[in-house]
């Protein structure tokens, strides 16, 4: 199966590069995954096509200010590093731009010294890893020092960096936030709860492979980046629960998607409590184990987001559904509208 068959036309100004003042205003547009008929209406009135028993999973990952500015100590260079994924200790995964300038043994400071980093090893595509020397607790020093790492299409500078986080979002460790969770508010996952619907948590922390082009032509070819999960034990019961009672498994965003068909996939579509490392790659022909809907945004063309709902609602569904987004002026990716399949 080619990358190409996942393309489509976007124009540039249809890419959001702002959020919107009150998060449940976005629009949803709302794909019958099986006969590819679509609604259109607002974020908020996503409740209206849920049903009591019904179960809500988000990921509760928290973003980390994972963008730091530095410099080396042998040249006062100017070195960004944007923290991917914690290794052992103080040692991170990262990427850095411009990663010609940095080899092993390299040294960076940030914040005149507050932060050091020594390159201890480096990889593909400006990846490096480093060490990091400070005082006191870590995250302090980051929540001081660094900036929100918005994806490369956004322009624009962030006024209110809790925008870029979940309402719920809970367990720091991701270099993106899951953006399907950002339409909503404490007031209307109340409302959801209100009518009988059950709201479960899952954690993923979103990494490289976020950031990670499909470089290949054959999709089959592509090879994921690994990313860690948490599913507790009262999120597995529960979801066991009402699969069990009939009610659906409705997932917000791929994060969530991937954790759940990661789990649902070792036991043959029971879930248990788990923690460990996925790199499931879900594109046309996969059998879903796990979920029966999912909210998402609107990706990227030919990328591996717009393959896995082509996996769950069938290429020629999905194209249309963006073509008619375009057509209808959608907002596109982290700060865009949604898309509710079901």
């Amino acid at each position: 199966m080619k990358v190409e068959l996942f393309d489509f036309d976007l124009p540039e100004e249809l890419i959001a590069q702002v959020p919107l003042k009150n998060r449940t205003d976005s629009r949803l547009m709302v794909l019958d995954k099986k006969t590819g008929e679509i609604q259109h209406t607002i974020f908020r009135n996503c409740k209206d096509f849920f049903k009591e028993g019904d179960c809500l999973v988000l990921n509760d990952t928290k973003v980390l200010p994972a963008r730091l500015f530095g410099v080396k100590t042998d040249t006062g260079a100017k070195i960004e590093v944007l923290l991917l994924k914690q290794l052992e200790g103080d040692e991170w995964e990262t990427l850095v731009k411009p990663a010609k300038r940095v080899k092993e043994g390299t040294e960076i400071e940030f914040g005149d010294g507050i932060l050091k980093a020594v390159c201890t090893g480096s990889s593909d595509h400006g990846g490096r890893t480093f060490k990091f020397q400070y005082d006191g607790i870590f995250y302090e020093v980051l929540d001081q020092l660094g900036e929100m790492p918005l994806p490369p299409y956004i322009k624009e500078q962030l006024d209110d960096r809790d925008r870029y986080q979940t309402v719920y979002a809970k367990d720091p460790g991701s270099a993106a936030a899951p953006t399907a969770g950002l339409h909503f508010t404490e007031s209307l996952l109340q409302e959801i709860r209100d009518m009988g619907v059950h709201i479960a948590f899952i954690t993923l922390h979103v990494g490289l492979g976020t950031f990670r082009p499909v470089s290949v032509e054959d999709v089959a070819e592509h090879d994921m980046h690994s990313e860690f999960y948490i599913m507790t034990a009262d999120t597995a019961n529960l979801l066991n629960e009402v699969r069990r009672n009939g009610g659906r498994i409705i997932s917000v965003g791929t994060t969530s998607t991937r954790t759940l068909e990661t789990i649902a996939s070792l036991n043959d579509g029971v879930f248990s409590e788990k923690t460990g490392w996925t790199n499931i790659f879900i594109y046309p022909g996969y059998e879903f184990r796990a979920i029966d809907g999912m909210i998402t945004n609107f990706h990227l063309p030919k990328s591996t987001l717009i393959m896995l709902v082509s996996a769950l609602a069938g290429r020629n569904n999905i194209l249309h559904a963006y073509n008619t987004a375009v057509k209808e002026r959608y907002r596109f990716f982290s700060f865009g509208d949604a898309m509710l399949i079901i």
